[in-house]
């Protein structure tokens, strides 16, 4: 079973379903339903056109649930609207749905949530991950964003803070996770800066650029990660780099700074930099204020802690780390970053294994795990 096919043509069928008159909910359990069937059917009877059958399977779905809700009978006549048989049409919906789904009925959060959820194919726990909130938490917010859309009419799109939010945290995922969805972020940022003259859509997508120039590099061939003080830089993509920092530049140039601009210049001084030794950490330093400035989140205080270490010295860092919540993600493997450049290894080990038991995906425990063996190998010559 091809996984990749449904997912990149579960968007389209959402949208043609939506266009047709469902409402999202009902569309989006129309089209789950349909793809659960796809993936019992296909392995030994792949459809010529299997784009067409997933938008007729699902339409059916839609309009079996609808005439056995006895509140929603008034719909029974749409069963002749039913899709003809045939090729559907080759029309990428993608872009559009996010902006549905960021719908002025819901609050920006919710709208992230359930964009990911329904458009970008993430997992309730990923999603839970990338807002610091408990699964469970973050389920509850779905489903109460899964009723507050249902029923409405999708004639009021949402608006642009929102929707790059959403892209934004779908290429994270793609590019730090167990998913592959940076390369689709990158593809959808690219078509909202073709159709909308705006910094902070630029900015993304010169930090979308930036951080994937990087991604051959992040991995050893066995897997296991590459930190970026040790990445082989000659293989970083030099064009992704200078689209992105020419990009940069210009929105930059129109002196209207948001937080992914920010991000964006960060990213570019780490790649402007020859070496790691090369880096300009000051300025770093100087746009991670900025950014804190801009969004006071912890993650990119937690982040202004490394920078301030690698500047002004480990104890530098150390001091900024103090004013943090040590249940952070990641706060750990910084904390034992920083003690083991001041020289406490015992501390920095120990730090290291606690970080490893909280890593969010396998190659990054692997990477943990072997930093704390490496140091209690050091202190035991």
């Amino acid at each position: 079973m091809n996984e990749a096919l449904l997912r990149s043509l579960t968007p389209s069928v959402l949208g043609i379903l939506v266009r047709r008159g469902a409402d999202f909910a009902a569309a989006e359990d129309a089209v789950q339903d349909a793809l659960v069937e796809a993936v019992r059917v296909w392995p030994a009877d792949l459809p010529r056109d299997p784009k067409g059958w997933l938008v007729t399977v699902a339409w059916r779905r839609f309009l079996d649930a609808t005439r056995a809700d006895a509140a929603r009978r008034r719909r029974e006549d749409r069963v002749d609207e039913e899709p003809a048989p045939g090729p559907a049409p080759a029309v990428d919906d993608t872009l559009q749905l996010y902006f549905l789904c960021a719908h002025p009925s819901l609050t920006p959060s919710s709208a992230v949530a359930l964009t990911l959820r329904a458009v970008g194919g993430l997992t309730t726990r990923q999603i839970a991950q990338a807002y610091l909130v408990p699964e469970a938490t973050m389920a509850q917010r779905i489903s109460r964003a899964k009723r507050t859309v249902s029923g409405v009419r999708f004639d009021q799109p949402g608006d642009v803070a929102t929707v790059l939010r959403v892209l934004y945290l779908v290429f994270n995922e793609g590019y730090l996770g167990d998913v592959d969805l940076a390369a689709e972020a990158i593809r959808l940022t690219r078509q909202l800066a073709a159709a909308i003259d705006h910094p902070e859509v630029a900015g993304l997508l010169a930090l979308m650029l930036l951080h994937d120039a990087r991604r051959a590099t992040r991995t050893a061939p066995d897997g296991s990660l590459v930190p970026l003080a040790e990445q082989d830089r000659s293989l970083w993509d030099t064009e992704s780099i200078a689209e992105g920092v020419e990009i940069l530049q210009a929105a930059l140039a129109r002196d209207r700074l948001g937080e992914f601009q920010a991000q964006a210049a960060i990213a570019a001084l780490h790649a402007d930099a020859p070496t790691a030794e090369e880096t300009d950490w000051v300025q770093i330093v100087e746009w991670y204020d900025e950014l804190t400035r801009l969004t006071d989140s912890p993650v990119v205080r937690l982040n202004r802690a490394v920078a301030v270490g690698e500047a002004d010295g480990p104890r530098a860092g150390l001091a900024a780390l103090v004013a943090l919540d040590d249940s952070l993600p990641r706060h750990a493997a910084v904390a034992a970053y920083l003690h083991e450049r001041d020289g406490d290894l015992a501390t920095a080990a120990r730090l290291y294994a606690e970080a490893a038991q909280k890593a969010p995906n396998l190659a990054e425990r692997d990477h943990l795990t072997r930093q704390a063996a490496r140091l209690n190998a050091r202190r035991c010559r």
